[in-house]
C-alpha cells in the first residue's frame, strides 16, 4: 500500500465536512424561532416544503412527517391492510421500512433480489404474491431505481398498491420520470446520511386523493385539520415535522439539484478510475435508470482477488477509507425480530396470522441475496468530495486489488 498518495481527509455526511448546510438554513430556522410558531399546523416552513416538494415531482400531493420509517409508516397505514395481510418487500433494506408493516398488524413477505443491483425485480415479487397481499413495496437501493415497468405492470394487473421506498434515491429517475412517482405512493428520507438533510424527516408523495387523505390523517393522529367537524377518525400517531425541521428542509431542497448532479459526475470519474481493475465491477444501471448514487457499491469478485470485500475493506482502512462488505450483515428477514419473532408481548402478534410459506426464512430460498452481500463493498459517497478525494478512492481500490492478487 506504500503507492497510494499521502491520506485525504475524506468529506463525511457525519459532520460539516460533508454536509451543505450553511447560512441558508440558519436564516430560514432563525426566521422560524422569532416567529414563535415551531408547530406545522400553524407554521409557514412545512406547509411550503411539501408545495415546493409536490411541484418539483408534479405530483398532486406531499407530506412531510418526522422521519423515514415514519413516511413508510404512513404509506402502509394509507392501504390499511387488515390484520394478518401480506405486504411484499425487500430483503435488503433498513428495519424502519419493516418494522411498520409489522405496526399495522401486517406480514413482511420478502422477494429475492437482483445480485447485480440488489433491488427486487418483477419476477422476484410474482414468486411470493398470494391472494393475501396488500401492497408492494420496492426500495431503489443505493439511488439506483428499480426496473420499474414490468414491477407497475404486475401491480396494476394484480390490483395491488405500489409503495416506493426512496430514502435513498432522491433525483433518480427512471424512463424520466422521478422515483416516487411511479407507483401510488413514494417515501423519501431526510436522515443525517441522506442526499439532503434535516437530521430526521420524511415526506410523502401521491396523486391519488383517497390514499393522500389517509396519510395527511395517520400524521395527524387521525384528526381531520381544517374540516368542518373535526375528530379523531381512525388510530394513527403524531407523525408531524416541525416547522425547525421544515425551515432547514426548504433551504436544502434548494440544494439538491446540484448535490445529486455532482454524485453523478463524481461517481462517472471513480467508474473510469476503476476500469480494468480486475475482479471490480461499478454498480450496473439499466438503460432507462438514473442512479444518483446516495452510495458508490462496487461488486468484487472472490474467485479473482483473494479475500474479496473483506480483504479490500481492511486494507482501505489502513487509508482511513471506511467501506461497508456486505452493506448489511446478514439478509433482513435473518434479524431476531423475525427470527424469534419479537413483537408485541410474548404475543409474536402478527406472525400468529402468517401462512407458513409467508414466513419461510430459509436462506436457500433467497439465492440473489445471497450472492449479493457476499460480493458488494459499500463505499461513502458525498456531493462534497473533491477530484482529489475521488482518486484517493480509486488508487486505494486499485492498490488493495494488487495488493490481495499479490501483484506488489
Amino acid at each position: 500500500m506504500d503507492t497510494l498518495l499521502r491520506k485525504v481527509a475524506l468529506p463525511s455526511d457525519q459532520d460539516a465536512s460533508g454536509r451543505n448546510l450553511g447560512q441558508e438554513e440558519i436564516a430560514a430556522v432563525s426566521e422560524a424561532i422569532l416567529s414563535g410558531t415551531l408547530t406545522s399546523t400553524k407554521g409557514r416552513f412545512v406547509k411550503t416544503l411539501e408545495q415546493r416538494f409536490a411541484a418539483r415531482l408534479g405530483v398532486k400531493h406531499a407530506f412531510a412527517c418526522s422521519s423515514g420509517s415514519a413516511a413508510v409508516h404512513c404509506a402502509v397505514a394509507a392501504v390499511d391492510p387488515e390484520p394478518g395481510d401480506e405486504i411484499v418487500t425487500t430483503s435488503i433494506t433498513d428495519m424502519g421500512a419493516l418494522a411498520p408493516i409489522l405496526y399495522q398488524g401486517a406480514i413482511p413477505v420478502f422477494a429475492d433480489v437482483d445480485p447485480r443491483t440488489c433491488n427486487v425485480t418483477a419476477e422476484s415479487i410474482a414468486a411470493v404474491l398470494s391472494e393475501r397481499t396488500k401492497a408492494i413495496i420496492v426500495t431503489h437501493l443505493f439511488g439506483n431505481p428499480c426496473e420499474m415497468e414490468p414491477i407497475v405492470t404486475l401491480a396494476r394487473t394484480r390490483g395491488i398498491p405500489l409503495i416506493e421506498d426512496c430514502a435513498q434515491s432522491f433525483g433518480a429517475t427512471y424512463d424520466g420520470r422521478h422515483a416516487g412517482t411511479l407507483g401510488d405512493i413514494g417515501t423519501f428520507s431526510l436522515q443525517q446520511g441522506k442526499h439532503i438533510t434535516t437530521g430526521e424527516g420524511g415526506l410523502i408523495v401521491t396523486n391519488d386523493d383517497a390514499l393522500a387523505r389517509r396519510i395527511f390523517l395517520f400524521i395527524n393522529k387521525g384528526w381531520g385539520y381544517g374540516d368542518p367537524e373535526p375528530d379523531h377518525s381512525f388510530l394513527a400517531l403524531n407523525y408531524r415535522m416541525s416547522e425547525l425541521c421544515g425551515a432547514v428542509a426548504v433551504a436544502q431542497l434548494e440544494k439538491l439539484d446540484a448535490a445529486v448532479t455532482r454524485r453523478i459526475e463524481l461517481a462517472g470519474q471513480l467508474a473510469e478510475l476503476l476500469r480494468g481493475v480486475p475482479g471490480v465491477s461499478v454498480p450496473f444501471v439499466g438503460p432507462r435508470g438514473i442512479h444518483t448514487y446516495w452510495k458508490y457499491c462496487i461488486r468484487v469478485d472472490a474467485d479473482v482477488v483473494p479475500e474479496g470485500v473483506g480483504g479490500i475493506a481492511r486494507l482501505l482502512r489502513e487509508y482511513d477509507i471506511f467501506t461497508a462488505p456486505r452493506y448489511i450483515q446478514k439478509p433482513a428477514f435473518m434479524c431476531e425480530i423475525f427470527q424469534k419473532k419479537r413483537t408485541f408481548g410474548k404475543s409474536s402478534f402478527p406472525f400468529t396470522l402468517a401462512r407458513p410459506e409467508a414466513v419461510d426464512y430459509r436462506l436457500e430460498r433467497f439465492p440473489g441475496t445471497v450472492e449479493a452481500l457476499e460480493g458488494i463493498l459499500v463505499i461513502p459517497w458525498n456531493d462534497r468530495f473533491s477530484e482529489q478525494d475521488v482518486r484517493y478512492i480509486g488508487e486505494g481500490i486499485r492498490v488493495s486489488v494488487d495488493t490481495l492478487r499479490g501483484v506488489r
